[in-house]
C-alpha cells in the first residue's frame, strides 16, 4: 500500500513539471495568505506604530521579508493609513472598503520575487533527493524524507540568503543598482564573500529542522490517512490535510529558533539602516540564553499561535496545490505515451 500513496514515486514527470507545479503551488499559497499578514501588520502598527528607520519582518507562510522604514518610503504605504480597525474582520471589511481590495495583497511582489523561486529550489530539490535516494538505498524508509526535506532546504537558503540580503541594502538605503553593485563590492573586499550570506546561520536553524521534520511527518501521515480510507493515492484532501497538521507540528518543535531568527533579521536591518552604531550580532546561543533569562522558557516559544495559524494553512495549500500539479502531469504524460504507441 506504501508504495502506491506517492504519485511522484517513479511517476514519470520531468524537473521542469516539478517546477511548474511547485511555482504554481507558491503562487496561490501567497494569494490566499498574504492578506492575513497584511492585516496583522496594520493592526500591529495600529498599537506601536513603527519609527524612520526601525523594520518588521512580513511573513505570510512561506517567507520571511524584512522591511525597513525610512524617509517616508519602503513600507510606509503598508502602515500609515488613517484607517482606525477594532479587530480582524473590521480591518478586511475597512480596508477594502476605502483603499481597495488591491491593498489587502500589499506584501505579494516581494514575496513573488523571492519565495516563489525559493520554494521552486525547494521542493523540486526535494522530489528529486528522495527519489535518488530512495533509488540508491533500495529503500522507502520513511527517514529518506527526513534528510532530503533538511538537504533540500539547506540549499533553497544558501541560494536565497544573498538575494535577500541584496534586497534588504536597497530597502534601507534607496540604492540604485550602479550603487548597490558599489556597495556589494565593498562590502565582499572588506569581509569577503561570505558577507553576502549573513544571517544564514539562524535561517539554517530553522528552516532545515522545520523540513526535516515537515517532511517526515507529512509522509507519514498522508500513508496513514491514505490506509485508513483505503486509499489508493492520496487525494487532494488527504494531501491538505497531511500538509496542515504536519506543518502545525513542526512549527511548534523549532518556535525557539524562529523567535531567535527574528530578533537576528531585525538586527541585520539595524545594520544596514545605521551601519556605525550597530552592535556586534550575538550567537544564536547566546540570543536564546539571554531571551530565556529575561523571559523565561515562556519567552522561547512566544508567538505560538499566530505562528501556527500562519504556517498550518500555509503549508497545506502549498502541498496540495503541489501534488495535485504533480498528479495533472503525471497522467498528461500518461495519455502522451498512450497516444505514441
Amino acid at each position: 500500500m506504501a508504495e502506491k500513496v506517492s504519485p511522484s514515486l517513479g511517476g514519470g514527470i520531468t524537473p521542469l513539471q516539478q517546477m511548474l507545479a511547485s511555482g504554481t503551488g507558491a503562487i496561490l499559497t501567497s494569494l490566499f495568505v498574504t492578506p492575513l499578514d497584511v492585516v496583522k501588520i496594520r493592526l500591529q502598527a495600529q498599537k506601536t506604530p513603527f519609527s524612520k528607520g526601525k523594520c518588521f519582518l512580513y511573513c505570510n507562510g512561506l517567507m520571511d521579508h524584512l522591511y525597513v522604514c525610512q524617509n517616508g518610503n519602503g513600507c510606509t504605504a503598508w502602515y500609515k493609513a488613517p484607517t482606525h480597525f477594532t479587530g480582524t474582520l473590521d480591518a478586511f471589511v475597512k480596508i477594502t472598503r476605502y483603499e481597495g481590495i488591491r491593498s489587502l495583497w500589499s506584501g505579494l511582489p516581494p514575496t513573488l520575487v523571492m519565495a516563489v523561486p525559493a520554494t521552486v529550489i525547494y521542493f523540486t530539490t526535494y522530489d528529486q533527493l528522495r527519489d535518488y535516494l530512495q533509488t540508491r538505498t533500495g529503500s522507502r524508509s520513511h527517514y529518506i524524507p527526513l534528510l532530503a526535506g533538511a538537504l533540500a532546504r539547506l540549499g533553497a537558503v544558501t541560494v536565497i540568503s544573498p538575494l535577500e540580503l541584496i534586497r534588504t541594502k536597497m530597502q534601507s538605503r534607496q540604492l540604485s543598482y550602479r550603487e548597490l553593485r558599489v556597495c556589494i563590492q565593498s562590502a565582499v573586499a572588506q569581509d569577503g564573500w561570505l558577507s553576502l550570506w549573513r544571517g544564514w546561520g539562524p535561517t539554517v536553524l530553522r528552516d532545515v529542522p522545520f523540513s526535516a521534520l515537515y517532511w517526515f511527518n507529512y509522509e507519514l501521515v498522508r500513508t496513514w490517512l491514505c490506509r485508513h480510507a483505503w486509499l489508493d493515492e492520496a487525494t487532494f484532501m488527504v494531501s491538505f490535510l497531511s500538509g496542515a497538521i504536519s506543518g502545525a507540528v513542526a512549527a511548534v518543535l523549532t518556535l525557539p529558533f524562529d523567535v531567535v531568527k527574528t530578533q537576528r533579521q531585525i538586527e541585520l536591518g539595524d545594520s544596514e539602516v545605521h551601519p556605525v552604531t550597530a552592535s556586534k550580532p550575538s550567537s544564536t546561543w547566546l540570543l536564546m540564553q539571554r531571551i530565556r533569562a529575561e523571559s523565561g522558557t515562556r519567552g522561547l516559544f512566544a508567538g505560538f499561535l499566530p505562528r501556527v495559524i500562519k504556517v498550518a494553512p500555509a503549508c497545506a495549500i502549498m502541498i496540495s496545490t503541489y501534488e495535485f500539479g504533480k498528479s495533472f502531469f503525471q497522467k498528461l504524460n500518461q495519455e502522451r505515451r498512450l497516444r505514441g504507441l
